[in-house]
């Protein structure tokens, strides 16, 4: 018996687990999968959904190489293998090769895209695979040859021997020059056509991207319909983020259905195919009265945009692998608070800007690329406080920084107070919903990841030129 181990081998993400047996005059009993245990020593919780069995009658029976489209845990219930895989997938790793002998104390975590084989060593092997998709016959996977000379694999029974049996089909699989690359899993942006989507576009060029037109995120028959199996992660742009006309008898439901009921949607769907959910929310979960706001602060919503937004985020949570990135005054292309400013600066208006409500912009180039490095680094799943860097400011003082680098002197920019905002707005018969006054954020766990946030005055510097 030894101890549970995990280790990694020259194919990436291929994994041999040693498992403890236990023995006795009756036989052994194993742990052949625990998911706590094993997990915890860094294999991926890839919730399988079905359990294969392959009895193989004689030694020499060799099956393979197949490359199926889901992640597989491979160990044996009877007898012993040898079992090689070679590296299908696009990329530097593509025909890299591994081999080992399986017998009752090994296992194998084989990920997606990875070409599987293996040759029975006694008869009556009985070989047991739990796989994270369910089968479905018709389809045709990338295969390869078990005799390819590039992969080279040494059967310890001799592929041209009288006791090895393999199927036509396997006999008459291509040569890895002759095989096509299994792609990976789709990326998909949802809210494509947004500030935050485009950004994210240019980060992800080889995404999938659409918009309401095109995948109604808050029909839930819509996404259930969505073909799930082809992606690995979400990234959901979309919201409803017009603030005051959340709080009108029109805006109430339409704020609700797209920051609530949405991301709720795309949860069940993240849910049921194990994908990563990257879901952007607001500081207005909070009511603005800490200092500075944490990823662990308890939310305080003050109006029907806030309460969606914090309803939202208890929908992502819900999904296993999900990431929250809580942001703040966002920047990017298309109609933002700095494009209103310059535009005013140019046309010679020294506006009022409200001096009592503190924070810092988000440029949408900084926040899509901490979402690509969360994914890059796998870093670990949960809330993500991300904003630029640099002292908080109020929206008074970015006016008149807006207002310095359009050529305008920062004293055209005047101050009043949310207080005096408000009763204008409300004299003018708005209605305005309530704003967070203090809206910094605490930086500190994305900086753990070894993201470090662009200034929030160089990124302005750098928008404006």
């Amino acid at each position: 018996m030894t101890d549970l181990t995990v280790e990694r081998t020259p194919i990436p993400g291929l994994l041999v687990v040693h498992l403890p047996v236990h023995g006795d005059a009756r036989g052994w009993f194993k742990e052949n999968w625990q998911r706590a245990k094993m997990t915890a020593l860094g294999l991926p919780d890839f919730g399988p959904v079905q359990n294969n069995m392959s009895f193989n009658a004689s030694r020499g029976a060799t099956r393979g190489i197949h490359t199926e489209p889901w992640d597989k845990f491979v160990s044996v219930a009877s007898g012993s293998v040898f079992a090689a895989w070679v590296d299908m997938r696009e990329g530097d790793s593509f025909g890299a090769t591994f081999h080992i002998e399986i017998g009752p104390d090994v296992a194998v975590f084989v990920p997606r895209g990875v070409g599987n084989s293996y040759q029975a060593l006694e008869d009556g092997t009985v070989y047991s695979y739990l796989v994270n998709d369910h089968f479905v016959a018709g389809f045709t996977y990338p295969a390869l040859n078990l005799a390819d000379e590039t992969a080279g694999i040494p059967w310890p029974i001799p592929l041209d021997s009288a006791e090895v049996e393999i199927s036509e089909k396997d006999q008459n699989n291509p040569r890895l020059a002759d095989v096509t690359p299994m792609a990976p899993k789709k990326t998909l942006i949802v809210g494509a056509k947004g500030q935050l989507g485009r950004a994210l576009a240019a980060v992800y060029p080889g995404a999938v991207q659409v918009d309401l037109d095109e995948l109604d995120i808050s029909d839930a028959s819509a996404v259930a319909a969505w073909p799930w199996s082809e992606y690995a992660t979400i990234l959901n742009a979309a919201a409803y983020t017009a603030v005051d006309a959340a709080e009108t008898p029109e805006g109430r439901p339409v704020a609700w259905k797209a920051n609530a009921v949405a991301p709720a949607n795309l949860a069940a769907a993240a849910r049921e195919h194990g994908l990563t959910l990257v879901h952007v929310s607001s500081e207005y979960v909070f009511d603005g009265t800490a200092e500075e706001h944490t990823e662990d602060e308890a939310f305080s919503p003050l109006g029907v945009y806030a309460q969606t937004k914090a309803a939202g985020d208890i929908a992502v949570a819900t999904a296993p692998r999900h990431y929250i990135l809580r942001t703040s005054w966002v920047i990017g292309d298309g109609n933002n608070f700095v494009r209103t400013m310059a535009t005013l600066a140019s046309k010679g208006i020294s506006p009022k800007v409200v001096d009592d409500q503190i924070g810092r912009l988000t440029f949408t180039d900084t926040l899509a690329g901490a979402i690509k490095h969360l994914l890059d680094i796998e870093a670990p799943f949960g809330t993500y406080n991300v904003t630029n860097g640099g002292q908080p400011m109020s929206w008074q003082a970015i006016a008149a920084e807006v207002y310095a680098l359009s050529g305008r002197a920062r004293e055209d920019v005047g101050a009043t107070s949310t207080e005096e905002y408000f009763a204008e707005q409300v004299a003018a018969g708005k209605l305005i919903s309530p704003r967070p006054k203090n809206s910094a954020m605490n930086l500190a766990r994305i900086r753990a990841t070894g993201f470090e946030p662009t200034d929030a005055m160089e990124a302005l510097k750098a928008y404006l030129a």
